[in-house]
């Protein structure tokens, strides 16, 4: 066997194994324990974590290749570092004749002083599962870091196949590094020890440990977040990021939001028309009633607000179209002929006009919706609406 450990031999560790397993590897849980796991990188630097990469070797052996670790005792009995200088293989047995099962392949400690095992080494070794209709990897023993889980089917063999290696094989390593040292994350993502803690995770996102939650960090501070992170919590109040959709958006503490809203805009295109001598948000002959259109006060208090339709009305029996302000349940500003767009011709014609509303609250969210009415008459006279639309431009 391969595998070399320091400090579970009560006689004959020798230099060499020393020397292997001077690894420097304690990405801290707690105070006294560390994460068992393999330290990070490959040959030609391209990948994350190459130690005790596993691949086939033959229908029901696989190959572990070289690596190093660190695999963690309970509390009292310290962390044991282990190197394989040399690839290794394991066999598996073959397949339960009805059922399929799911070994486990581990690196594990013997350490007598505790196991009572009358051995003092390290071995790679498979953990073999129980077959089943449905079955489960078995748990990784005391002192043991597990690799990686192999679904073996139903009656497989060397004679018949064997292990479909391309689909059968569920990688659990997870890397380690010394204390203080940015972990690359692979495989899954744990809790961090302890605030000021980091990481690069698996999308290359640089993040930190508040004392409960991985935070995404700004390269430098005023830093826009790229569209690669876009879908990672904010780091500040304030800070900006590049939307998934192109979009710049602006932390406010819990959600990323557009740093600069609108236009808002909303029509009205089913023609519709009304009799009313009082201002009504209905029209008759349309289902679109009310039209309405909510924004959002802007930093600057104020905004633009574009409104107009395709109107006639009746000879001289003039038709309005108002928009009405509200926020929430409060009433701002009533419709008012002042302010109003205004038809006297039988004849359809396009009209709109453009105001400056200021005074809003930042932040807040307001609702402008179109009234309409006409001159009071006796002769029938309709006002009528087609195309009309609302537009609102913030100001910044």
């Amino acid at each position: 066997m391969n595998l070399r450990s320091s400090w579970v031999a009560e006689t004959g560790q020798t230099r060499e194994d020393t020397r292997l397993n001077q690894v420097g590897a304690t990405t801290m849980v707690n105070p006294v324990q560390v994460r068992s796991g393999i330290l990070p990188g490959s040959y030609d630097g391209k990948w994350r974590l190459s130690g005790f990469w596993m691949d086939k070797a033959s229908a029901m052996t696989a190959t572990v290749s070289e690596g190093r670790a660190v695999i963690q005792g309970d509390i009292s009995q310290g962390v044991y570092p282990v190197a394989l200088p040399a690839a290794e293989q394991v066999t598996f047995a073959a397949g339960d004749a009805q059922y399929g099962r799911i070994d486990l392949v581990v690196l594990k400690v013997y350490d007598n002083l505790y196991d009572g095992s009358s051995r003092n080494e390290a071995k790679v070794e498979i953990i073999q599962g129980v077959p089943g209709q449905a079955p489960k990897a078995p748990v990784a023993p005391p002192r043991s870091l597990a690799l990686y889980e192999v679904t073996v089917p139903a009656g497989a063999s060397a004679g018949n196949g064997g292990i479909p290696w391309s689909t059968a094989l569920k990688d659990l390593r997870t890397p380690v590094v010394s204390l203080g040292g940015i972990l690359p994350v692979e495989g899954p993502v744990l809790p961090g020890a302890h605030p000021g803690q980091y990481q690069d995770t698996a999308n290359n996102q640089f993040q930190r440990w508040d004392g409960g939650k991985w935070v995404a960090y700004p390269e430098a501070v005023g830093g826009i977040v790229p569209s690669s992170a876009s879908t990672l919590q904010g780091s500040y109040t304030g800070q900006y990021r590049d939307g998934s959709n192109g979009e710049l958006q602006r932390y406010d503490g819990a959600n990323w939001k557009p740093a600069f809203p609108g236009p808002y805009y909303t029509d009205l295109t089913d023609a519709g028309y009304t009799t009313s001598s009082t201002y009504t948000s209905t029209l008759l002959d349309t289902v679109q009633n009310p039209v309405s259109l909510s924004f959002v006060a802007p930093s600057s208090k104020s905004v633009l607000v574009h409104f107009g339709a395709r109107m006639r009305s009746h000879k001289d029996y003039y038709g309005y179209l108002a928009l009405r302000l509200t926020q929430g349940s409060n009433v701002i500003q009533e419709p008012d002929d002042e302010y109003a767009v205004i038809a006297s011709n039988e004849n359809f014609g396009s009209m709109s006009m453009n105001r400056r509303l200021a005074g809003l609250t930042p932040g807040l969210t307001y609702t402008f919706t179109f009234y309409y009415r006409l001159v009071a008459n006796t002769v029938g006279a309709q006002a009528w609406y087609d195309n009309a639309f609302i537009r609102v431009d913030p100001q910044y």
